[in-house]
């Protein structure tokens, strides 16, 4: 088994850490799930390294941040109420898609089109959402898929954490 990594996510429920692993070869990232497909969630590091342990899994402590769900869940709902940096939503855009290669049953993330990759391209370049971006700004078509790409990347991780196999 390749390396696994510890990501960290922020919730208005308080913290939890999940395994991340980079695909192999072709295979797309992916995020821990037991055996009935259910994603490895743990509530302390400790339990959490236990849990590698005894799987015989290196867990690589490397850089870990915290991907806050509720800075990204406010933007979605009310994206005039404060700013988000375009590194956040890059972060929660990749987070969503490597959650959903990782779930074996249940909706996974919608379908996306070249509104979605152009969006998509203009927050990887850092400067989207800044109103002095220029032509590098997202338009607001591209805003609004964004946005309901993300809702529905939080709808994603509401079914997987209420089912969540917890340590």
């Amino acid at each position: 088994m390749t390396d696994c990594y510890p990501y960290r996510i922020a919730t208005g429920r308080g913290e939890l850490t999940l395994i991340w692993r980079p695909g192999e070869g072709d295979a797309p990232d992916e995020l821990i799930v037991d055996d009935i497909g259910r994603l490895l969630a743990f509530h302390d590091l400790k339990t959490l390294q236990e849990y590698c342990d005894r799987n015989g899994w290196e867990l690589v402590w490397e850089g870990e941040a915290t991907l806050d769900l509720g800075v990204v869940r406010r933007w979605v709902e009310h994206p005039d109420l404060g700013s988000v940096t375009a590194g956040l939503l890059l972060d929660a855009w990749n987070f969503f898609e490597d959650l959903s290669h990782s779930r074996k049953a249940g909706p996974s993330f919608p379908s996306q089109g070249s509104i979605h990759d152009s969006a998509y391209e203009k927050i990887f370049g850092g400067e989207a959402l800044e109103p002095t971006a220029g032509e590098g700004a997202c338009t607001d078509e591209e805003t609004a898929a964004m946005r309901e790409l993300l809702r529905a990347g939080l709808d994603l991780w509401e079914r997987a954490t209420h089912g969540s196999s917890t340590g």
